[in-house]
């Protein structure tokens, strides 16, 4: 009496698919990997994430600049307290959120970072605009060379933004679109859509700080 040693029909099914599913697997990925198409992932995740460390790099530096722009406008104008006190605790608030590359996915986080951002740009505009009715101030030499550094970092910012939506847009249409979707999924699973600056009124060009 013959005695057959093949499994159940119910149990060959799902370890055939599995055996199948595996199969594809290294299939695409023997076919990709000569293109580059696996590392694409990951390599415009770090592009987007040094991005945003620019970003940070060049808010921090007007940040650093603000400190010393308040003391040089409070000894020609002690009459602009509560302007001066707004642009101080903008700044507090604006070092206090802090975003890194970890967490650039959070929806929340990002908007809690670029809303305090805004805040301390439309204090910081409100107290460089009230400078014209102070002509002395306006010729003081530290006075200009913290102008003149906080213009050139308002334009570093501006640029700084734009690269990193630039490289967020790349990150993210790769990963929701086919091959990068699927790669995403089979080898990159924590993989997730990076958040981006929203438009205000003027984000498009820096703002003008001359006088």
């Amino acid at each position: 009496m013959s005695v057959s040693l093949q499994p159940p029909v119910a149990l060959r099914a799902p370890v055939l698919g599995r055996i199948a599913s595996a199969f594809a697997a290294l299939w695409l990925a023997l076919c990709l990997s000569g293109c580059g198409a696996i590392n694409r992932v990951p390599s415009l995740e770090e592009q987007a994430k040094s991005s945003w460390s620019e970003v940070q790099n060049q808010y921090q530096r007007r940040a650093d600049l603000i400190p010393n722009l308040v003391e040089t406008v409070k000894g020609y104008a002690k009459q602009e307290q509560e302007t001066l006190t707004k642009v101080t605790e903008a700044r507090a608030k604006a070092t206090s959120i802090q975003v890194d590359a970890s967490t650039v996915s959070d929806p929340a986080k990002f908007k809690q970072f670029q809303d305090a951002q805004n805040q301390l740009s439309g204090a910081l505009g409100r107290l460089l605009a009230s400078v014209e009715a102070y002509p002395d101030l306006k010729s003081n030499q530290n006075f200009l060379a913290l102008q003149s550094q906080l213009e050139g970092t308002e334009n570093r910012i501006a640029v700084a933004r734009r690269d990193y939506i630039q490289a967020v847009q790349a990150y993210n249409t790769e990963i929701r679109t086919i091959p990068g979707r699927w790669i995403a999924s089979w080898f990159y699973p924590e993989a997730k859509p990076m958040e981006t600056f929203t438009s205000t009124p003027g984000s498009e060009r820096a703002p003008n700080v001359k006088f």
